[in-house]
């Protein structure tokens, strides 16, 4: 099964300059500011968007992430990271 992504593999994804991207003690997770509030992250995403610099390709990050959790499904952190890059896009948080 190949599922479509709208962001491309050579999209260099960064946040957008609205919000602040940062580890946050108090809700010991990575949290996304902005001025109406707050958006909690799973450590999932959160090692996802650290590495949306605006320098990085999606596929330099999908093999970046593949590397550093060498035993989980190749396949399933590629799809999970293009996904969460989909649905960070689209909500705004990222631009390609």
């Amino acid at each position: 099964m190949t599922t479509e992504f709208a962001v491309s593999l050579e999209a260099c994804p960064r946040l957008a300059p609205h919000f602040v991207f940062r580890w946050e003690a108090s809700q010991d997770a990575y949290v996304i500011l902005y001025p109406e509030g707050l958006i909690k992250l799973n450590m999932s995403a959160g090692e996802i968007l650290k590495r949306c610099d605006g320098q990085r390709s999606v596929s330099d990050i999908v093999a970046e992430l593949q590397a550093a959790y060498s035993g989980a499904d190749e396949g399933q952190i590629a799809d999970g990271a293009r996904s969460f890059i989909d649905t960070a896009r689209g909500r705004g948080w990222l631009r390609c």
